[in-house]
């Protein structure tokens, strides 16, 4: 496993300039402020979904600004890191990390707003407990793989970011059983209708939380191991990485 100490002795080593290497390690924590803001909306946001709390909703929603307000910060640095440093190998493929992880938290953010916003709307309404119960479990699932990416990304590692990784075919699961499952209740009682598409809305949203989170372990193992995993099989990044 790599470590943020090897990552700090990895960066600092060849590098004459001792404010590059600071930049380096904070444009690295800056991604790690905006993960936990990112991480505390979705928390909010699932909460007021699950609890008919507009007013917690509302606050989601309107606290979306700083979200995109760090996003716009952190790649001014990256941008300013590219042009001014010029960065090569492994330092290039940190900034490139960081640039595709920001842009996935702040579209994790938008899909937080989403869900606020779809609490908004179910508040009036009344959900069956069923269906909340099985929101509630792939929220769960889709926070955890939020959180676990984040970790990953503070430590840089590889089996954590495969673990994580693994861990999205189940909530794909997940979101296609309530879709069945919302489908049935339209067909039975077209009054479900509106409740039955928001919470179709609310999984969707859940669900691409996931596959977000999915996308950050794949930037820790860019960074890592200079591999771009995307578009093949768990197993063959196994395999390819273990043999490297």
């Amino acid at each position: 496993m790599t470590t943020v100490s090897d990552v700090e002795s990895d960066l600092g080593h060849h590098h004459i300039s001792k404010q590059y290497d600071h930049e380096l390690l904070a444009i690295r924590n800056r991604v790690l402020s905006l993960g936990g803001l990112v991480e505390a909306q979705v928390e909010q946001a699932v909460n007021a979904l699950l609890e008919s709390d507009v007013e917690l909703a509302e606050r989601v929603i309107k606290d979306d600004y700083k979200v995109n307000s760090m996003e716009v910060a952190i790649d001014e640095e990256c941008t300013q890191i590219l042009a001014l440093r010029q960065p090569a190998a492994r330092d290039l493929r940190l900034v490139v990390a960081v640039i595709k992880t920001i842009t996935d938290l702040e579209r994790i953010g938008d899909e937080a707003k989403r869900i606020a916003r779809i609490a908004v709307e179910l508040a009036d309404h009344f959900a069956k407990r069923n269906q909340l119960t099985d929101l509630q479990q792939i929220a769960q699932h889709a926070r955890t793989m939020l959180r676990e990416a984040l970790d990953a990304f503070a430590r840089i590692d590889v089996d954590e970011s495969l673990r994580v990784v693994q861990e999205d075919p189940q909530v794909d699961l997940e979101y296609e059983s309530i879709m069945r499952q919302q489908i049935t209740f339209m067909m039975e009682d077209a009054r479900s209708i509106p409740v039955a598409l928001n919470i179709m809305w609310a999984a969707r949203a859940l669900e691409r939380i996931g596959d977000r989170a999915c996308n950050i372990c794949e930037y820790v193992i860019y960074y890592a191991m200079g591999k771009n995993i995307r578009h093949i099989s768990i197993d063959e990044v196994e395999r390819d990485l273990r043999s490297g």
